[in-house]
């Protein structure tokens, strides 16, 4: 995830936990500490994990998985080096370890609640793999919630 975490003007908020889990619910997580590098990758492993032109990340300090499904399934992308989580059940794509990077990634549409402002993408990974259609991210490299 790649980035130094900065505190929003709620603070608390990206302090403090955030939830989240699979589609069918089997899987449940929680976060712990700040959002860090909201960013969207139009890799090509994300697109075809994903299904879709770009995936959304962030990263957390710390992630527990609680629901009765446990952690998920893990695919390694990139042998020794990156590893994506998806529910086993329903499909969902929910996490990324990456072996350069402290921060557990969280796919951001796997949280409960998208609307923080520590969440807007300040970078785009592969930029130039991105579908031309869709309007590309400003790159700020820096949060935009204050």
């Amino acid at each position: 995830m790649n980035a130094t975490p900065t505190a929003d003007a709620q603070g608390a908020e990206t302090a403090g936990k955030r939830t989240g889990g699979c589609l069918c619910g089997r899987i449940r997580f929680t976060t712990r500490g700040l959002a860090v590098f909201p960013h969207t990758c139009a890799c090509h492993h994300c697109q075809k994990l994903g299904g879709t032109p770009v995936m959304w990340w962030v990263g957390f300090e710390t992630v527990t998985w609680t629901g009765e499904g446990g952690e998920p399934t893990w695919y390694e992308t990139f042998e020794g080096e990156a590893k994506r989580g998806f529910c086993p059940n329903c499909g969902s794509r929910l996490a990324a370890i990456d072996s350069d990077i402290p921060e557990i990634g969280i796919n951001v549409t796997a949280l409960d609640d998208t609307s923080g402002p520590d969440l807007v993408p300040i970078h785009v990974s592969f930029r130039d793999n991105a579908v031309h259609w869709l309007p590309p991210v400003p790159e700020t490299e820096h949060s935009t919630a204050g």
